[in-house]
Formats: C-alpha cells, sequence, structure tokens
C-alpha cells in the first residue's frame, strides 16, 4: 500500500510538472523551438498590447529589421486596437493568448472556447486576419486542452528559454537568464504587458532586448517569426 501511495504521488507530480513545463508533451504536442544548433533564434512576446511598452519594442526590432511573434491578450486588444494594429503594419505575427488570461487547467471546456474565440474576435475587430498560432496563459493546460486549441483551427506554442521578465531586479537579470540558454533553435519568451491590469512597466524588458539583438545577430544568429521557424522544422 505504502509503495502505491508513493507512486499516485510520483504520478500526481510528474502531471503538475507537466501541466505547466513548456517544453512538456505529456498533454498534448506544441511547437517550442528547434533542435539545439539551429542558427535561428525566435522571439515571442506576451501580455500585449501595453503602452509605450509595445511600441518602444516596435521601434527596436525595426531598427534591427527583426521579425517578432506577439501573443496579445484580447481585452487589451479590444482596448487599444491601434497599438494591435501597429504591430500588424511592422509585419510581426499575432498570436492568440486567450480574452483575459485566465489559467486553463482549471477552466471548463467552455470557458476555455470562450476565452478563445472572444480574443480572436477582439484581434480580427483590430487587425483582420492573423496568425493561428496560440499560447495559454503561463504555459498552463490540462489533457484535452490543446486538442480543443486544434479544433478551433489554432497551433499550440510554447516556448524553451524564458527571460524571467515578469518581474525582473534589472534588464541585465533578463539578459543573463535568456544568454545562459541560448544554444540555437530557440523560442524565447518575454513580456510585452502583463495580465494584473494595462500598463505594466516592461522597461527593463525593452532595455534588453534592445542589447540582446545585436549581441546574436553579431554571432550570426537570425531572428524569426515562429512561423518562419515551424517551416524550417517542416511543422
Amino acid at each position: 500500500m505504502v509503495g502505491l501511495a508513493i507512486a499516485g504521488a510520483v504520478a500526481a507530480t510528474a502531471a503538475g510538472y507537466q501541466s505547466m513545463a513548456p517544453t512538456g508533451q505529456w498533454f498534448g504536442r506544441a511547437f517550442h523551438g528547434l533542435p539545439r544548433g539551429s542558427k535561428q533564434i525566435a522571439l515571442t512576446f506576451d501580455d500585449g498590447p501595453n503602452d509605450p511598452h509595445t511600441l518602444n519594442l516596435l521601434d527596436i526590432l525595426a531598427k534591427h529589421h527583426v521579425i517578432a511573434t506577439f501573443f496579445l491578450i484580447g481585452r487589451y486588444a479590444r482596448q487599444r486596437p491601434e497599438i494591435a494594429v501597429e504591430i500588424a503594419k511592422r509585419g510581426h505575427l499575432i498570436g492568440n493568448h486567450t480574452f483575459t488570461h485566465p489559467l486553463l487547467i482549471f477552466q471548463s471546456d467552455s470557458r476555455v472556447r470562450q476565452e478563445i474565440l472572444q480574443c480572436r474576435e477582439a484581434i480580427t475587430d483590430a487587425v483582420g486576419e492573423h496568425s493561428n498560432l496560440f499560447r495559454p496563459p503561463w504555459g498552463g493546460r490540462r489533457p484535452g486542452i490543446f486538442g480543443l486549441v486544434r479544433q478551433l483551427g489554432l497551433e499550440p506554442i510554447m516556448w524553451n528559454v524564458t527571460g524571467y521578465d515578469w518581474n525582473p531586479p534589472s534588464s541585465g537579470y533578463i539578459e543573463q537568464k535568456v544568454s545562459g540558454k541560448v544554444r540555437g533553435g530557440e523560442v524565447i519568451l518575454l513580456h510585452d504587458g502583463g495580465h494584473k491590469a494595462f500598463g505594466a512597466d516592461r522597461s527593463r524588458t525593452v532595455a534588453a532586448v534592445s542589447r540582446l539583438i545585436p549581441r546574436y545577430k553579431s554571432e550570426g544568429y537570425d531572428f524569426v517569426s515562429v512561423r518562419e521557424m515551424m517551416r524550417s522544422q517542416g511543422s
């Protein structure tokens, strides 16, 4: 009995880890990067649009001729559609990050569907046609979530490197977290907004990105959208 209890606890712990692990595949396949050694890097930004930090990031990306992928919260796209329009106008990919940013592990299928569809509607109203990419808030999912996502015509996207930029002590901290993991083929998670409220301070992320891009370009890396990286893999 003790052995069964321990086995059950281990299985529950593993399942809990897989529900949040960005590269975990237990609860459905999701793209999270290329095999190590690729010379491609994909910058992704969650929780926007956000003023002024999304716009500041767009200026930096334009300066370095980099295309990125932005996963937008629907209620913010509804609140500030002109920022979403600017993202699209500059040629970046826009993905779905739900309407209110709930942790999907604890949501019913009907709520998940509503969150995705409301976000899609808000983004479509702002910019028209956009990508079919989807990222779950916090990366959280349970069995069946990615199946539902695909039923709605979307492709789940995770990541394999994060800058831990939701409350960083400095821009240097973000750079360190990213640079310690880059070996090529990474989908990097950063944030241009915050899920708690519109207007989150992402100035440290902006500063970190302004230094990370030229650093890795000088080392021969190519910054691409998630869609372009997926094409390289044949996804």
